[in-house]
């Protein structure tokens, strides 16, 4: 029988339990949870992996814990500019949007233009317009304020830095990767980039191949990593290059990425990945990654730390 599976996470990073109250460790546990019961309940409803993924990260867009969607972190200017991809393994469409606003869910978007445009990526002002063509929801700026992302803006606003996430250099993305009972495989990733941003900066959660890939004979991959070094290393197509190119399994080809590849490039983070089989592999080279997994055979874990 085909094990359907589904996995997800909300970024990673320098996360150590030192750093967090008990409370906080409680909530992000039980929005990762919730995430996953989400996106699982799709899959053991007989659903496709992509309306999986997708579900599974609009339920972390819309939590203002995870840096995507409603808990976007604070551009220089003081606005929200949110990236998010997804694809489907079952037929290699893709869908991506960058530096967009005021869109509810930014997975949804991307998900749009997947399937109702003839075009892969979409940016600003252009993504934004074709949001309203599509109907799909819009919020004021005051939704995605929180004074919580508002601080870390002020902390550095005035300087040249800019800020991963917070203080503990966590790496804010949500993705989910899942496997459905045909054996199909989808990747979804969603973030609100880096605190004091500015240029219209881009990472890799929106870029095919760099934060998010998808194909049905090797694996689906959703990373969260410092953006710019996952892009050099098209970590997520590097992973699905190996199995397919050098034969081998989703572990092994994640492993020589996340703790081979990216460590000799500097890059920090974690990648998540399901293989046709319904084997999930979730992995990091930094201290902790908000992290959960589900699947048919029993299996169900939410974690922070390594």
């Amino acid at each position: 029988m085909q094990r359907y599976t589904i996995a997800i996470h909300g970024g990673a990073g320098t996360i150590s339990k030192e750093d967090m109250t008990p409370e906080q460790e409680r909530d992000y546990l039980k929005g990762l949870e919730e995430a996953l019961r989400g996106g699982y309940a799709v899959l053991e409803g007989g659903g496709t992996a992509l309306a999986a993924v997708k579900a599974a990260v609009m339920l972390l867009e819309d939590n203002p814990l995870f840096n995507a969607g409603r808990g976007s972190v604070f551009t220089h200017e003081g606005l929200h500019e949110m990236d998010a991809s997804i694809m489907d393994g079952s037929t290699l469409k893709a869908g991506a949007v960058a530096c967009v606003r005021n869109v509810r869910n930014p997975i949804e978007l991307a998900a749009e233009v997947m399937e109702h445009s003839s075009h892969v990526f979409l940016a600003g002002s252009g993504a934004q317009e074709f949001a309203r063509f599509r109907g799909l929801r819009l919020e004021p700026d005051d939704y995605f304020f929180t004074s919580f992302r508002f601080s870390q803006l002020e902390e550095i606003r005035h300087t040249d830095t800019f800020s991963l996430d917070h203080k503990g250099k966590k790496i804010g993305t949500v993705g989910a990767v899942a496997c459905d009972g045909q054996g199909h495989v989808a990747a979804a990733t969603s973030t609100g980039g880096m605190t004091n941003k500015k240029f219209g900066r881009v990472g890799d959660s929106p870029v095919i191949g760099g934060g998010t890939y998808a194909n049905d004979t090797t694996c689906a991959i959703s990373c969260t990593g410092e953006g710019e070094v996952f892009i050099k290393a098209v970590a997520a197509y590097d992973v699905s290059c190996l199995m397919e190119y050098r034969g081998l399994n989703l572990q092994q080809a994640m492993e020589l990425v996340v703790n081979e590849k990216l460590v000799r490039m500097k890059g920090e983070g974690g990648i998540i990945g399901v293989d046709p089989r319904g084997e999930a592999v979730l992995l990091m080279n930094s201290p902790g990654m908000y992290r959960g997994v589900q699947s048919s055979d029993g299996r169900f874990e939410v974690a922070i730390y390594r």
